[in-house]
């Protein structure tokens, strides 16, 4: 506690310290924004770069700053309206205080300005209106104290003084309390009467000091309370009315009146008919409050004009009064004109002559005098007008040129007014069609037409459409397209384009060549279908676009079969030296004429390179001793289109520095190209042989193997034991008989055995295959080899991972397939072919061998 004791205490002491100086200003309160207040920087003796170096800045205590600092000038000026009597209300002086803050080093000045009062508030009471009720006997000198003024300036600019005006019964004192705030009195002078002046109004002025002086006003309204001392008084002896026939029941005739000089229950009248005729008791009524006669009944002019009614007038004290009433009937405009249309014609062509009949109309009015006037007319701006032919009759004709594709049609509203009061009006409204005539050609949107159109294009395409209109219509307006006769570079245009006649579809007749023809002209016309006919004519221009449609052509070096062109280069060109210039033209245009050229192969390729958009060929690197003096180049040249094109160009190069030594080279050079071009040929003549002899050999090999597949499928389709199948000329010799040596003889298996083939043939070679893979693995002769079943039965252990493999024998003539866990077996104890049998040991390692003839079953193995 101490410690912050003491920093509390350094602060203060520090602050204080830092207070170098005071400023106080006084200025009037409601300044514009912007005005000055003062001169901070020459009051405080600082210089202007002090202020904008220190950065100096204004520190208010609260939200609002009403003063800124302007630092490049020193001044301080208003930032917002300032208003005293929000700031300091009554409060006198009124100022606010602020200090102004300058860094390196921290200064800080205390400025106070003093807001001075300006005479901008008037004297404001709290109401705006006094109600008094005083009594018609009060007493003379009776007081009465009314509201003070409020201003909420100060000093002189406050409530000085106040006035009572618009009276002589009223006198005005103004009385000052104990803490010097002061208020008015009002004092009654004269007696008041009630019956002279039942009420009246004075006004009451509060005024300041200030100047321009401001001012406020009450309104004070006296009430005079009446005593009962008077009768009731109609205001006139007689009213005279006036009232329209057809009024509605409950229109207000008149209103009677009478007035009793007292107030309150005393001065309440009533009011009641006195007597009147019987038809007046039924059409009229009377308010007894407000003494209102109201309508009951219809009234009619034609049956009565005029009713006398009496009325009474009677207080709350038994006082009469009578007056009469004389209501006249006033003829009223109740019936409104009829038209009718005696003649009519609704279609009217649009060349008809101004003054053309329309129709004839009659109109009639029931009311009589001025009701009974009638005036015709139609609605404006339209090229018709009515004439008044007779008495009540009317003539509707044109009046100007009719223009169907303007305005096909009217409505035409006829309208009938009385004079009466007030007017009345009928109207009726009748539609004229206009009928067309064929006035107006066919008219094409645009002047002139463009259609682009792609070279090479099928006849027949559509190219462009054309449409015109026509403002009539029907078969004025029906339009049928038909080409201009004309030539197009002698040919004509009926030969390259046609249009349709209905739609306006015009189709090119012919492929167009962009090379032959860039663009056509020709004229289409437009005819409509009136009496006489209408047409127009438009010319259509057809732009042919360009298509890559032509290769580039190589106009140097040229390429001839006869002799041979080469360029020399010199041993001593240096880097970029111009060997040639390939030159290449496109008869297209646009990018597909644009060219490029780049090197496809050459004898030494970092020797030369070729410009891409020039076709010049240059060295790339110094030429050497060690390059060879016959040097090919091949240059494509290809254009710019979708697709591009190109063409090739064989250029040849001699690397040499005489003449003679390009000679002898290229002396061999054409021998050897006659010897490779020859050479090429028989190539290609052997290739296509060798090619046609494998798709012929395969063909075969196909058709026999779907041939012994289907001849296979023949043979085993039933699940049975096998029955011995013998071919055409051998005899069954039975289990030991024997064959001759050429035979073919086919055994299948039943289900047991795996429905496995067995093919005996005559003792040849065998082939392993891999019928899952159709792949032939090896092939072995059994005849030769005396070691082949050994061979065969390693060659299957070690294969027997891979796949599925069957075994296919041949034995001379004899076929055997076998799967290969079959193959498996009959190896795996030994086997031996004997002569044209099968020799097969059966699983026991202690039987014998059993041989099976060809034509025999093997018990054991298949």
């Amino acid at each position: 506690k101490t410690n912050s004791f003491l920093i509390i205490k350094f602060k203060c002491s520090l602050f204080k310290y830092m207070v170098l100086g005071q400023a106080r200003y006084s200025i009037p309160e409601e300044m514009p924004e912007g005005s000055v207040v003062g001169n901070i920087a020459k009051d405080l003796g600082l210089e202007i770069t002090r202020l904008v170096s220190g950065k100096a800045r204004i520190v208010t205590k609260g939200s609002r700053q009403y003063v800124e600092l302007n630092r490049d000038k020193g001044i301080l000026m208003v930032k917002e309206r300032i208003d005293r009597e929000e700031l300091c209300k009554q409060t006198v002086p009124c100022s606010f205080s602020f200090e102004v803050i300058i860094e390196n080093p921290i200064q800080l000045y205390r400025v106070t300005v003093e807001v001075r009062d300006i005479n901008d508030n008037a004297p404001v009471f709290p109401r705006e209106n006094v109600h008094l009720e005083i009594s018609e006997i009060a007493a003379s000198g009776t007081r009465f104290s009314l509201e003070s003024a409020v201003d909420l300036d100060v000093g002189v600019n406050g409530v000085q003084n106040y006035a009572l005006k618009m009276t002589d019964h009223f006198k005005l004192e103004i009385q000052s309390k104990p803490d010097g705030r002061k208020f008015v009195e009002m004092i009654l002078q004269n007696q008041l009467d009630r019956e002279k002046q039942e009420d009246f109004t004075m006004l009451l002025i509060a005024s300041d000091g200030g100047d321009p002086q401001k001012s406020g006003t009450v309104r004070i309204h006296v009430t005079v309370l009446d005593i009962n001392d008077n009768a009731p008084v109609c205001e006139r002896a007689a009213y005279n009315v006036e009232i329209l026939e057809n009024s509605p029941v409950g229109t207000v005739i008149t209103t009677v009146k009478a007035h009793d000089a007292d107030k309150g229950m005393n001065g309440h009248v009533s009011y009641s008919f006195a007597y009147s005729s019987a038809e007046a008791s039924d059409l009229f009524e009377i308010n007894a409050e407000n003494g209102e006669i109201r309508l009951l009944g219809k009234l009619d002019y034609e049956n009565e004009r005029k009713y006398e009614i009496h009325v009474k007038a009677r207080d709350h004290g038994g006082l009469t009064d009578t007056c009469k009433v004389m209501v006249e009937i006033i003829d009223e405009n109740d019936n409104s004109p009829t038209i009718q249309l005696m003649s009519f014609s609704n279609t009217v062509p649009e060349n008809a002559p101004p003054g053309s009949t329309i129709a004839v109309i009659n109109v009639e009015d029931a009311d009589a005098g001025k009701n009974g006037l009638v005036q015709c007319s139609i609605n404006q701006d339209i090229p018709f007008k009515i004439e008044s032919s007779l008495t009540d009759y009317y003539t509707l004709v044109t009046d100007g040129d009719l223009d169907r594709e303007s305005f096909p049609e009217y409505n035409i509203t006829i309208l009938a007014t009385d004079e009466g009061v007030p007017k009345r009006r009928s109207n009726k409204t009748v539609t004229v069609k206009v009928s067309d005539i064929n006035d107006n050609s066919p008219s094409f949107p645009h002047s002139e037409y463009q259609a682009v159109i792609v070279e090479n294009n099928s006849p027949g395409v559509s190219v462009f459409t054309v449409k015109a209109n026509d403002a009539d219509s029907a078969l004025n307006a029906r339009l049928t397209y038909f080409l201009s006769d004309s030539d197009v570079g002698g040919t004509p245009v009926s030969l390259l384009v046609s249009v349709n006649p209905d739609s306006g579809v015009i189709q090119a007749l012919r492929s167009y060549d962009y090379e032959q023809m860039k663009w056509f002209k020709f004229n289409v016309t437009a005819r409509d279908g009136g009496s006489p006919p209408l047409s127009s004519e438009v010319p259509v221009t057809v732009i042919i676009q360009d298509q890559n449609d032509n290769a580039p052509q190589i106009l140097y070096p040229i390429q001839s079969g006869g002799s041979l062109v080469a360029e020399m280069v010199p041993r001593a060109a240096d880097v970029g030296y111009l060997v040639t210039k390939v030159v290449a033209v496109d008869v297209d245009s646009g990018q597909n004429a644009w060219l490029s050229y780049k090197l496809q192969k050459a004898t030494d390729r970092a020797l030369f390179e070729v410009g891409a958009q020039n076709g010049e060929i240059r060295t790339a690197r110094q030429v050497t001793d060690k390059d060879p003096v016959k040097q090919k180049l091949t240059v494509v040249v290809e254009d710019n289109g979708q697709p591009s094109r190109s063409a090739t160009v064989n250029v040849n190069v001699a690397v040499a520095d005489s003449f003679p030594e390009v000679l002898s080279e290229f002396t061999d050079f054409t021998h050897e190209k006659e010897k490779n071009e020859n050479l090429t040929f028989y190539l290609v003549l052997a290739l296509a042989a060798v090619s046609f002899l494998f798709i012929c050999c395969l063909v075969v090999i196909i058709s026999v193997k779907i041939y012994r597949w289907r001849q296979s499928r023949l043979f085993c389709q039933s699940n049975l034991p096998v029955i011995p199948y013998y071919p055409p000329h051998y005899a069954d010799a039975g289990g030991a008989g024997t064959l001759q040596r050429m035979y073919n003889y086919e055994v299948c298996m039943t289900t047991d055995s795996r429905k496995s083939d067995c093919k005996f043939a005559r003792p040849s070679n065998v082939l392993l295959m891999d019928q899952s893979c159709t792949e032939t693995i090896q092939r072995h002769n059994l005849l030769d080899d005396a070691n082949s079943s050994e061979m065969v039965r390693n060659f299957l252990n070690d294969k027997k991972s891979e796949c599925g493999w069957n075994v296919f024998f041949q034995f001379c003539d004899i076929d055997v397939y076998m799967p290969f866990s079959d193959l498996q077996r009959a190896f795996k104890g030994g086997s031996s072919l004997v002569g044209n049998t099968l020799a097969c040991e059966p699983e026991d390692p202690g039987s014998n061998p059993t041989y099976f003839a060809p034509g025999g079953d093997c018990p054991c193995y298949y």
